[in-house]
């Protein structure tokens, strides 16, 4: 049998816009669509200004528009910016336990820009590193529990996939460049509930671009660097028990079409959508004082509850982690969007009182579609009264890969995501083009936004 790094590098150098699924192609310009419009709506938060003038404008090489701004950057830079702002609200798509678009769309805009790809050159590019990401998550999946972070752990070797195929490398090097960019992976668990968790996906984005233009360039790297014994599946394996010997599906069947992506509505760990979507569904139509409630027992996969680590959250960035912060929210407001995630709302003393309230009862059953969840959640609510409110079975949320998104419901996120940076004119102007993303010519026909990073851009566009 040959290496498997080797046959990711073959199919690599062979992959071609049209022998792409056309199913896929609507998703995957969703996932450009709704990965812009993450980053937009995240510019506001503190590590957009920590990343930019730390680590990306000090950069000399401005070859890059910067989240599409007018500010060149390098490419590297520009795709550790726009990844760490797009997973910064965690309001990006989901898969394969992680956060595939907010790695791959901001390197494949950054790097296109310098090399002239085509958007049939980028969407091809997405649909390589993907597969790539999937053909190497069947084979271990349950990062999370050995304290990883799925996202840049996968997601730099995603990159250097995506970027080998813009590059047109070879199959050698681009076996190298994934190989290189296995150096690169890491991200830690516990980092989860800080800004470190956004940065990760910048962080994957960046290196898998340095690993394809070092291939590009010569660098070498292990022939086998990801099937070896002590090479990239067995160093991260919770239980070292990767498959290291099964054959490559790539090229051969199209993992897209089956792990399809899911698109947030809510900008908080996808782990939580469902109880929050579920409560409220469960309360339409009635109102129930948070006073009144006795307790709230919800149940979810014990994966999920290893991962909704925050109790009783006391800022946003923990309330993302927090399924006592989803229960609340439906319960107090019935929604849950960046204004519910703010620091004010999560320490709110209705808010406060209320989470000791619920009670995440982890359940072993398991979704064949994506191991870390279960295949269904429940919420059981008790009020004082010793009323019983239960929401049944909750199999999935609006975005889900069973129920997606409508094309009115994606334009009113990214509406939404962009009020402060566009007038509804230049956004929707952007959304369309997004939407057509393999039709243009070059990255370049997307609008630049002027004066995106000044301090007073959101007054300007209304």
């Amino acid at each position: 049998m040959s290496s498997l790094t080797a046959d990711i590098g073959q199919f690599l150098a062979n992959v071609k816009y049209e022998d792409l699924p056309p199913e896929v192609l609507p998703m995957v310009r969703d996932a450009f669509t709704d990965t812009v419009a993450v980053v937009m709506v995240g510019l506001d938060q503190p590590v957009t200004e920590i990343v930019r003038q730390t680590l990306v404008e000090p950069s000399d090489t401005p070859e890059a528009r910067a989240c599409l701004s007018d500010r060149l950057v390098s490419a590297p830079g520009a795709a550790l910016l726009a990844g760490a702002i797009a997973h910064s609200l965690d309001y990006d798509d989901q898969s394969m336990s992680g956060h595939p678009s907010a790695v791959l769309v901001p390197a494949i805009l950054a790097e296109a820009e310098v090399l002239g790809s085509t958007g049939k050159d980028m969407v091809t590019a997405y649909v390589a590193g993907y597969e790539v990401w999937c053909e190497l998550w069947r084979r271990d999946r349950n990062y999370h529990a050995k304290g990883w972070h799925p996202t840049s752990v996968f997601g730099s070797l995603a990159v250097a996939a995506a970027g080998a195929v813009l590059h047109r490398l070879p199959a050698e090097r681009a076996a190298a460049a994934v190989a290189i960019g296995g150096s690169y992976a890491g991200g830690l668990f516990s980092n989860f509930g800080s800004m470190m968790k956004g940065y990760h996906a910048g962080m994957a984005a960046r290196f898998g671009l340095e690993a394809a233009r070092l291939a590009a360039a010569g660098m070498t790297a292990g022939h086998d660097a990801i099937e070896n014994q002590q090479g990239f599946l067995m160093a991260f394996s919770t239980d070292r028990t990767p498959d290291l010997t099964s054959e490559s599906k790539l090229g051969k069947e199209w993992y897209l079409p089956k792990h399809k992506l899911q698109t947030k509505l809510h900008p908080t760990c996808y782990f939580l959508h469902r109880s929050f979507n579920g409560t409220v569904k469960m309360l339409a139509g009635r109102h129930v004082n948070p006073e009144d409630v006795e307790s709230v027992d919800v149940r979810m996969g014990r994966s999920q509850v290893r991962v909704l680590v925050y109790s009783q959250p006391k800022n946003r960035w923990e309330a993302e982690f927090s399924g006592q912060h989803g229960i609340a929210a439906a319960v107090i407001l019935g929604k849950m969007g960046v204004p519910e995630l703010s620091d004010e709302v999560v320490l709110r003393p209705d808010f406060q009182a209320f989470y000791p309230k619920v009670k995440l009862i982890p359940i072993d059953d398991v979704d064949e579609r994506d191991p870390v969840f279960s295949s269904y959640e429940s919420v059981k609510l008790t009020l004082k009264s010793g009323e019983v409110i239960e929401s049944g079975p909750i199999l999935s949320v609006p975005g889900h890969a069973d129920e997606p998104l409508t094309s009115q419901q994606l334009w009113d996120k990214f509406r939404e995501c962009t009020a402060k940076t566009h007038s509804d004119t230049d956004a929707r102007e952007l959304f369309d083009t997004l939407q057509r993303i393999d039709s243009l010519s070059s990255v370049k026909e997307l609008p630049t936004r002027v004066g995106l990073f000044e301090s007073n851009f959101a007054s300007n566009v209304r």
